[in-house]
């Protein structure tokens, strides 16, 4: 947190000082055939720069590990294999060099991938990893976008909703001082992603993503994909008093050109680290994870000012119930 965020936030609500320096891993295309060793070494240079410059938690992107494969129906793709591009064990052959890396230079870090489970579910997944190595928890996506079957009038494809399962909980977890959420992606365009994780004491939220900028069931938001990225996560972190670390896979990959604008937001809704371009990349900030309670314990003090028992169509319907219509 730099001197004038805190400034403009005013004075911590008697600050302890749990400071942590994180660092936005972007990363840049990954090609369909780029094999898994070559990925893993761009992770490792980032780590280790990141490393080198104090960062304590470094984080990663959705589906860090691969080309974003869901924009094609595979059935139609000879030459690609779809259990190839999921994970059956975490860490594995090729991904383990990276805790080792992670815990001999004492830096954290947060990977998405695509879970296969030894009896036979598919997640789109995201773990944390603490600074010795060791997983301290594991997300499955919960808002998976897009379509289930072929679609041929689509430009490129996006199935993630056949190629997935959806996830069903908003966990957190106590690590790196404080406690910490994630979500992947389309979850956070979902107000509900960072109420359950504040709801679940989460201070920091770390959020990996692969957004096209060309979204083809409505083309006229393709100019705002990165305002409206930027939108509701900065949203999210101010209304539930959270830092949010959000992190593309960016540039263009296989033809499809994707968002990057990587960033770090404080509770303030600020931005206070943002890449610069679209490849492999460090965004950096330290922050001082006692500043939610500026929020926390003020303006957004949900015991104190929450309502749900008004809430409950959230809970009990997905869809919009309009009034009835007036009769002649």
């Amino acid at each position: 947190m730099t001197d004038a965020e805190q400034a403009a936030a005013g004075p911590l609500v008697e600050t302890g000082g749990r400071l942590l320096r994180v660092a936005a891993a972007q990363v840049g295309p990954v090609g369909r055939h780029e094999s898994r060793a070559s990925v893993v070494d761009r992770l490792v240079a980032l780590l280790e720069q990141a490393a080198t410059g104090g960062v304590e938690l470094v984080v990663f992107p959705e589906l860090t590990l691969t080309t974003f494969f869901p924009r094609w129906n595979v059935e139609d793709e000879d030459d690609l294999e779809l259990d190839d591009f999921y994970e059956t064990e975490m860490p594995g052959p090729e991904t383990q060099r990276l805790f080792d890396v992670a815990a001999e230079r004492g830096v954290g870090f947060c990977l998405g991938y695509a879970e296969l489970t030894p009896d036979g579910h598919r997640y789109n997944t995201q773990i944390l990893v603490e600074r010795d190595g060791s997983i301290v928890g594991k997300y499955r996506k919960v808002h998976l976008p897009g379509h289930a079957e072929h679609e041929p009038w689509r430009e490129f494809q996006h199935l993630e909703r056949r190629y997935f399962e959806a996830g069903d909980d908003f966990p957190t977890w106590r690590a790196f001082g404080g406690v910490v959420g994630m979500a992947i992606c389309n979850d956070r365009r979902w107000p509900e992603t960072y109420r359950c994780l504040a709801l679940g004491g989460a201070e920091l939220i770390l959020i990996g993503y692969n957004t096209p900028m060309h979204y083809a069931p409505d083309p006229s938001q393709d100019m705002l994909q990165s305002f409206h990225s930027h939108l509701v996560m900065q949203a999210g972190a101010y209304q539930n008093g959270c830092f949010v670390v959000g992190v593309a896979k960016g540039g263009n990959e296989e033809g499809v050109e994707s968002l990057a604008d990587s960033c770090i937001i404080a509770p303030t809704g600020r931005v206070i680290a943002l890449t610069a371009h679209n490849g492999d990349e460090l965004a950096v900030a330290d922050i001082d994870l006692d500043l939610t309670r500026n929020y926390k314990e003020t303006l957004f003090q949900f015991d104190r000012y929450r309502r749900p028992e008004t809430y409950t169509a959230i809970t009990t319907q997905r869809g919009p119930v309009p009034p009835p219509e007036e009769t002649p």
